[in-house]
């Protein structure tokens, strides 16, 4: 414990370090109150009503996927750490990764990949230079309906590749104008150099191109030699992994879902109230647009409205709805790592205010990037705060903000004035071995680091090495002593 002020929110903390077996909750005094054990390393767990414990794990043999976030399997632990039900999705197609979110109905929110190959995904649109050869994974966002003591159905189900749009290829699925339809996700933002062009200036190409292919020139620096577009200036990815998906929320009130997706430095909104069937389309649900994204920000580049100089997002991690009842109730909190922020890499705590009115949805003006511009709150310190992966934050009853710089296992309380009032370093952890992940991949969840060479494993810090402490987290959660899971177990009467 370094610090406990009593502008301390009460209550108490829940964790699993990376390389742990136990899952701990403690006090505000750092005192152990309660620990579940499990073999399986650890990614997002959460304390349910009922004192019990649902917790991702990570399953290392997978034939395809590896690297950040691997999971893989669900578990709801008793008490005592005995299993009470388990779902598994880890096979050569498909692998649960990172986060979970129990809803109010007792199913389970996941996060999935899928894996497409190298000539499925070519088949989208995407530029085959930027395309790994053993593949491709979208993400996939799954909600699981129990059926306990094992498995679970698939109840509804949201699929990225859905929802693409691209300017690269007129011959294939969804191609136009990325600015005009911001909707849709960008099948080649991560790796392009240039922007993507309106409407009107894809035509303008298209006509330049037609004007050279009638004077006989059909390749050339903007073609391949089959005659295909050739890449803008993509490199070959190191790996499938396109959005890398950390982290899923849920809005009972609006029934919205939020992600994050570090890789295009974005945060998302998507539409829960439609059927996995209107979710494949742009029609249906309670906004209208079907399974399109409903808002986007940290990145507006990522959609062709706006440049590097608006990039407010740097890898980010939790993203969550400020809950009913919370100082700024339906605003959104996130942890910013920093990771290739311009001029210093350094973490951030941000709070925004959506542009939301619960019968309109959410506003943006034609031809104008999502707002906020900025953040309506903030916390940094460039010389002291910084974890390039993992990590987390989240707002408590009182008004205050809790965080979890995750690398270093620190966890610190801010009031709104941005002082710490609480501060705990984790001292658990080091029992289980974590390396680089299957076939030399990176360790959970880590961004590969600006300045390294192709033949290093993406996602070690700079000269090598692993970036995963004894005490690392993925996560913390500071629960108020009035959750009803607490009662639960006893820790409060």
């Amino acid at each position: 414990m370094r610090l406990s002020d009593p502008r301390a929110a009460a209550g108490y903390v829940l964790f699993s370090p990376l390389r742990a077996r136990k899952t701990y909750l403690i006090d505000v005094h750092g005192e152990v109150l309660h620990t579940w054990d499990s073999p399986h390393p650890p990614l997002s767990v959460y304390l349910l009503d009922d004192g019990t414990l649902l917790r991702a794990g990570r399953i290392d043999d997978n034939p395809t996927f590896h690297g950040g976030g691997l999971g893989g399997r669900i578990q709801q632990l008793a008490q005592n750490g005995s299993v009470l039900w388990e779902y598994v999705l880890s096979d050569a197609e498909r692998s649960l990764h990172h986060d979970i979110e129990p809803l109010p109905n007792g199913n389970v929110l996941a996060l999935a990949w899928e894996s497409l190959s190298h000539a499925e995904a070519v088949a989208l649109g995407r530029e085959p230079k930027a395309t790994h050869a053993k593949g491709w994974w979208p993400c996939w966002v799954l909600e699981i309906r129990p059926t306990r003591p094992s498995g679970g159905e698939i109840v509804w189900e949201w699929h990225a590749k859905d929802h693409l749009i691209q300017d690269f290829d007129p011959e294939k699925p969804g191609f136009g104008s990325v600015p005009d339809d911001p909707g849709r996700i960008d099948v080649n933002a991560d790796h392009r150099s240039d922007s993507p062009m309106t409407t009107e200036e894809l035509e303008l190409a298209e006509k330049q191109a037609e004007e050279m292919r009638a004077l006989g020139y059909a390749g050339g620096e903007d073609a391949d030699d089959d005659g295909a577009p050739a890449a803008r200036g993509a490199k070959p990815q190191q790996s499938g992994d396109w959005l890398h998906l950390n982290s899923v929320d849920y809005q009972p009130s609006t029934d919205l879902i939020l992600l994050s997706t570090p890789e295009l430095c974005e945060i998302w909104v998507i539409d829960h109230s439609t059927t996995s069937a209107q979710a494949r389309g742009s029609r249906g649900g309670r906004y209208g647009k079907g399974g399109d994204l409903l808002y986007r920000w940290g990145n507006p580049r990522m959609y062709g409205l706006g440049g590097a100089a608006d990039q407010r997002l740097f890898y980010q991690h939790q993203a969550d709805w400020v809950r009913p009842g919370q100082p700024g109730a339906g605003h959104v909190t996130l942890f910013n790592n920093g990771s290739k922020r311009p001029g210093k890499e350094y973490s951030s705590i941000e709070e925004l205010v959506l542009p939301f009115d619960p019968v309109k949805g959410f506003a943006r003006d034609s031809g104008q990037p999502f707002e906020p511009l900025e953040p309506a709150w903030s916390y940094s310190d460039p010389d002291d705060f910084y974890s390039f992966f993992i990590s987390g934050c989240h707002r408590l009853a009182n008004g205050n903000t809790f965080v979890c710089s995750g690398k270093q296992g620190r966890f610190f309380e801010l009031d709104p004035a941005k002082e710490i009032v609480w501060e705990y370093w984790n001292p658990h952890g080091g029992e289980l071995e974590m390396g680089m992940g299957r076939a030399g991949g990176p360790p959970p969840d880590a961004p590969p680091p600006a300045g390294l060479p192709p033949d290093q494993a993406a996602g070690a810090p700079p000269g090598g090495g692993n970036p995963v402490e004894k005490t690392s987290c993925f996560r913390a959660t500071k629960l108020a002593p009035d959750h009803p899971g607490l009662k639960a177990l006893g820790i409060v009467k």
